[in-house]
């Protein structure tokens, strides 16, 4: 006997949209712009024209968001940044912060 298949629907489960999180990239007087517009590229896959307009709002205002990602991606990126930047005696601040 063949065995009954049930298809459920997204509102029948009751799934719903991960919560997303803001990564915070902050001014300070020693971390290079060209240093800044680098780890927004490469670790945020940021053009380097979108790298350069986030790089001076963080610049201009004190903070700018880098990007907006899941939990795990969020955390991951701002472990990857801080570590860059360590690696290369910055002392670069990020954080993340709920959408």
């Amino acid at each position: 006997m063949a065995q009954k298949e049930w298809i459920e629907s997204e509102s029948q489960t009751g799934l719903e949209e991960p919560e997303l999180y803001r990564v915070i990239m902050w001014n300070d007087d020693y971390t290079t712009m060209d240093f800044v517009v680098e780890v927004l590229a490469d670790i945020f896959y940021k053009s380097y024209d979108e790298a350069v307009a986030i790089m001076l709002d963080i610049h201009q205002k004190g903070k700018g968001v880098c990007g907006t990602y899941t939990y795990e991606i969020a955390e991951t990126k701002v472990q990857q940044t801080l570590q860059r930047a360590r690696a290369n005696e910055f002392p670069l601040r990020v954080t993340m912060e709920k959408d």
